[in-house]
């Protein structure tokens, strides 16, 4: 029985904390001449991606390559699944090459829970369905606490989770279709954050029990001046979203950050988004590129924080113990 992370509800305020200040170390890593060091050196991981992704897939197998870690990459297009293997033959197949962990995206939600069934490793849920996105969540809550630290004069390794305490976020946009507002909704509000979630009512799921949030909002322009945090989503077309709305105009005049929103904005606030970002559709171009914009950010605080993720799973020490080993058949 080997420890994964399928979704945030795995870790809690004090699992979320543990990794974001692992991942400080890592973040150190990043910066030095030879980003390299041998935490996980003889550890193999997989990165299997049954759906297209750049930003997490080359983000994980970044972080596997700078923990030493052997690196082997599933693609589905390419694989025996297009012969008629099923998932789980070629997932047993590959464990049987000695793999320590997968780390999965796939389009079905819970295939990553069914998948660590399967096999003695650790499995890293790295996007499933509409379901769960947890990394993503947790390098945003890094670099919302990175931020805030340089905002304090502080070491972001000296701030502690407390800094999220009563932080107004709003999330905006494809809720429906997104994982990563759920996962992202889970991770802040257990640190104590307040979350607004802002869309038509055709973009919100049928149901929110279970969503720890604050409120909703379908007037994103009254939600504007009172927010520390406005996090964008992608309207995901590729999942039916557009079937949802009159057309992406009409959206963009009702729900996307134009520059004459962000100015609506506190100056302290800030502008995130997990990309890939469409340009004039949720984030005008001019405001995608503002400094309080952490797009850039984000993806590099990823390496870091899923280098955290893979270093608690796979060192084979106590501290993994925080990630709780979750098996499901």
């Amino acid at each position: 029985m080997s420890a994964s992370l399928l979704s945030i509800a795995d870790l809690g305020a004090e699992g979320i904390e543990q990794i974001l200040r692992v991942s400080d170390s890592f973040a150190e890593v990043g910066r030095r001449s030879i980003p390299k060091v041998p935490a996980l050196r003889g550890r193999t991981v997989v990165s299997l991606f049954a759906e297209e992704s750049t930003r997490t897939r080359l983000s994980f197998e970044t972080a596997a390559k700078r923990l030493s870690a052997d690196v082997l990459t599933f693609s589905a297009g390419s694989s025996s699944v297009k012969k008629g293997e099923s998932l789980r033959d070629t997932v047993e197949t590959i464990a049987a090459m000695g793999v320590d962990a997968f780390v999965v995206r796939h389009p079905s939600a819970g295939a990553p829970a069914q998948l660590a069934g399967w096999v003695d490793a650790s499995v890293v849920n790295a996007g499933d369905g509409w379901h769960e996105h947890p990394t993503q969540a947790l390098l945003d809550c890094y670099t919302i606490r990175q931020v805030l630290a340089e905002r304090d004069g502080l070491a972001v390794e000296d701030t502690g989770v407390g800094c999220f305490a009563g932080l107004r976020v709003a999330v905006v946009g494809d809720v429906a279709h997104s994982r990563v507002a759920r996962s992202g909704v889970l991770a802040l509000a257990a640190l104590g954050a307040r979350v607004t979630l802002v869309a038509p009512g055709s973009l919100l799921p049928p149901s929110l029990e279970g969503w720890p949030i604050a409120g909703v909002s379908h007037d994103l322009d009254a939600v504007l001046p009172d927010l520390d945090v406005c996090y964008l989503l992608r309207i995901q077309t590729e999942r039916g979203a557009g079937s949802h709305l009159p057309s992406l105009r009409e959206y963009t005049a009702a729900y996307g950050l134009t520059a004459r929103r962000a100015a609506r904005l506190p100056g302290h606030a800030l502008v995130m988004h997990p990309g890939p970002i469409n340009r004039g559709v949720e984030i005008a171009a001019e405001v995608a590129d503002l400094p309080r914009s952490l797009v850039l950010r984000q993806v590099a605080n990823g390496v870091a924080v899923r280098m955290a993720v893979l270093y608690l799973l796979l060192a084979g020490d106590s501290q993994g113990d925080m990630l709780k080993e979750t098996v499901s058949g």
